[in-house]
Parts: C-alpha cells; sequence; structure tokens
C-alpha cells in the first residue's frame, strides 16, 4: 500500500501500490536495508489442476473482464504541482487544496511544512527501486532467506490467534498477510526512520515526475492526522512516506485501515491486531478471491512465440494462452484467467501463469517480482506453521 522501508530500499510501497495505479493502467486499457483464501487452520476447498491440454481452438476466447477496484486515490491539482510555477506559489495552493479538500486547519498545515525538510537522499533512493535493476534470480534471494523464513513462523506462531481470526473472517490466509509484514518491513523490525512528512514534502515539491501523487498524500497525511488525532511530525517511515509494520501510504491509511481490536483507533505503527486487519481488508477491497489460486507454473511449447501481456490483470482465458503455446504444468492449480508472468530464473526462462489473487498482491505492490516473492514466502511459511499447528 505502500512504499515500505524493507523493500523499498529495494523499491516499492503498496503499498506504492496504489500510489502506482496509474503507471500501472498503461499495462491495461507498491534488501536490504530494507518490502492473503481460507484460514490457515482450515483446508481450503479442493483446487482444480491441470490435467491435459485443451483442443486448439481457431479463434480464440475473448478476453475477460477485469479485476474490478477501488476508485483512485486523488490527485493534486497542476497548481500545485507544475513545477513552472514558483514553489513559494505552489505551496500556498497546496494549503488551500489540502484546507478546503479536506477540512484541515490551514495555518496547521502551514506550520509543519515551515519545518519541513528536503531530503536529496529519497529522490535518489526512489530513482532506483530493485524491480527496476535486478532480474527475478538475484531479486528472489533477497526475499526468500532461511533468516526470512524462520522468522515468519515464528511470527506466525506468536501471533496465530490474531491472524486466524482475521484469516477467517476475511478469507485471507493468515500466511499472506505475515509474508507482506515480512517482505515490507522483516516483521516490523525495520519500519523506516524518515519523517513521513519530509518524505512527503520532498517529493510533492522535488520530483515533478510523481508530484501529483506525492502532493496528493502530503494532503492524505494532514487529512489522517485531522482524523486520527495523530502528530503528523512524529510519524517515520520509508523514504517515500509509507509508514508501520504494513508499509501504507496515508491515503491507504486512511482509506482501508481497520480497527482489528475494537478500541476505536486505527494503529498501523503500534497495534498488531489493527496492522493484520488493515493488510487484509487492503486484500479484499483489491479484489481477493477466498479460496482461490495464486499462481500456477506453466510450460511453453517449443514452437510457441514469446507473449508479453499488456496487463497484470488476469484477463486471458487459459485456453487463450494455451492457443499462445503457454499451459498450466499438470497438478498445477487452475482458474479462469490469468497473466503470463516470465522471469528470468536461476535455470533460464521460467514461466508462470498469475490469477486473479496474484493480481491483488501485485496492487500491494505494482510488481510482479514482488508478487511472487510474497506467494513463495508465504508458502514457504505455511509449511512450518501448519507443522507447528498439528505437533500442538
Amino acid at each position: 500500500m505502500q512504499i515500505r522501508a524493507g523493500m523499498f530500499h529495494a523499491i516499492s510501497r503498496a503499498t506504492l501500490a496504489p500510489m502506482i495505479r496509474r503507471t500501472a493502467s498503461r499495462f491495461l486499457p507498491v534488501v536490504a536495508c530494507l518490502a492473503l483464501a481460507a484460514c490457515a487452520t482450515q483446508a481450503p476447498p479442493p483446487a482444480a489442476t491441470a490435467t491435459t491440454a485443451p483442443p486448439s481452438q481457431s479463434q480464440p476466447p475473448p478476453l475477460l473482464p477485469p479485476v474490478p477496484q477501488p476508485p483512485e486515490r486523488p490527485l493534486a491539482p497542476a497548481s500545485v504541482t507544475d513545477p513552472a510555477i514558483p514553489q513559494a506559489q505552489r505551496i500556498d495552493a497546496f494549503v488551500d487544496y489540502t484546507a478546503s479538500t479536506y477540512g484541515v486547519d490551514p495555518q496547521m498545515i502551514r506550520a509543519e511544512l515551515a519545518q519541513a525538510v528536503f531530503k536529496q537522499n529519497t529522490i535518489t533512493a526512489i530513482s532506483r527501486p530493485a524491480e527496476a535493476v535486478r532480474p527475478w534470480r538475484d531479486y528472489r534471494p533477497i526475499f526468500l532467506t532461511d533468516a526470512r523464513i524462520n522468522d515468519g513462523k515464528a511470527f506466525y506462531a506468536a501471533n496465530r490467534d490474531a491472524l486466524e481470526r482475521v484469516a477467517a473472517s476475511t478469507g485471507v490466509p493468515a500466511e499472506y498477510i505475515v509474508a507482506i509484514i515480512g517482505v515490507e518491513t522483516s516483521y516490523g523490525k525495520i519500519t523506516g526512520n524518515t519523517r513521513v512528512l519530509d518524505a512527503l514534502y520532498t517529493l510533492a515539491f522535488g520530483w515533478p515526475k510523481r508530484a501529483p501523487f506525492f502532493a496528493g498524500e502530503l494532503a492524505q497525511l494532514f487529512a489522517l492526522g485531522k482524523d486520527e488525532g495523530i502528530d503528523v511530525s512524529t510519524l517515520t517511515g520509508s523514504y517515500a512516506g509509507a509508514m508501520g509494520w504494513g508499509q501504507f501510504m496515508p491515503s491507504s491509511y486512511r482509506n482501508w485501515a481497520k480497527d482489528g481490536d475494537g478500541d476505536g483507533h486505527r494503529d498501523l505503527i503500534h497495534n498488531t491486531s489493527d496492522v493484520f486487519a488493515s493488510i487484509a481488508n487492503y486484500f479484499v477491497v483489491h479484489g481477493w478471491q477466498r479460496g482461490g489460486p495464486v499462481v500456477a507454473r506453466a510450460t511453453r511449447d517449443a514452437n510457441a512465440a514469446d507473449f508479453v501481456p499488456g496487463s497484470l490483470d488476469p484477463v486471458y482465458p487459459l485456453a487463450a494462452l494455451a492457443q499462445r503455446g503457454y499451459r498450466p504444468q499438470p497438478g498445477q492449480p487452475v482458474d479462469k484467467g490469468a497473466t503470463l508472468i516470465t522471469f528470468d530464473g536461476d535455470a533460464g526462462k521460467e514461466y508462470w501463469l498469475g490469477y486473479r489473487n496474484f493480481y491483488v498482491i501485485t496492487r500491494y505492490n505494482h510488481s510482479p517480482m514482488y508478487a511472487m516473492a510474497v506467494h513463495q514466502l508465504a508458502q514457504a511459511i505455511r509449511g512450518g506453521a501448519t507443522a507447528r499447528a498439528s505437533a500442538q
């Protein structure tokens, strides 16, 4: 949701994910220092698996509809983000925009902005996301380490009751909630030490490429402070402005965070019950399918042409992909629609079919490598968590 500390130095953030929806929409129509379907204790309904290749068809089946998504987060207007306008004038416009849109006291906004600090290292870091510079064979080892897997198993065991309550109520498996936290912040150990106000101020007024988004997030930060009674100057997070164990951007926090323990507050910084419920809700809002598969390893026919889908959305019927020479390996799960994912792995090209739930993970961070790392980490954690539960 966000841009997190953990993966961000590798990049992201779902969540940046929501934040990057506009970038991702181009497909279609969010280790460094530091990056959810049934209850984990319940056996999901038997998934259909691949068997034999479907018969060839002369005409490919029509594409499936895209996964419905929540509305886009509002962007700041050009009066705030146009680099041709003097910065002092843009700041005045920002104060007016935030006060009129979210009902925040303009004097408080001005006072906070007056002590915000421009961070050049934020511009440098966000310009080089890990996904842009590493192939899968190098990206995967950042997150699929023995230490991260074992820590995830221990984290699951220590929080089993709370995690499985959320999994049962939302359909998002506990191991995926844990994996998001593991990739984003190493299970809460690395949540970022950049002041969120500074990060968003820097990106809103110093990075024209994404200024409309980040100025919108800066405005949402002030609205979040008003909504939740938070002193925004005290919040720290990633260099892109994501915060908490799940690295939520301010708009994600305001729109999709949940009060997991019923105390009347949504605290994604300290309260793990709120964190678990909020990550699961993020998945649900973006289309998670209870009991649905995530991915399937695929084979490529020897004479198949290269295929790069125009979307991460699972709009291609399996029959259409089979006509192109790509089909799930025998025994792999199947779903109505998928997209083709191609990675450069240790042994060469890897072909995967990304289903609806895979797409949902990419709404947290719009990278197929990020989503696959979360999936594979979740599977590794689930193995240990299931074994521990059986032994108790």
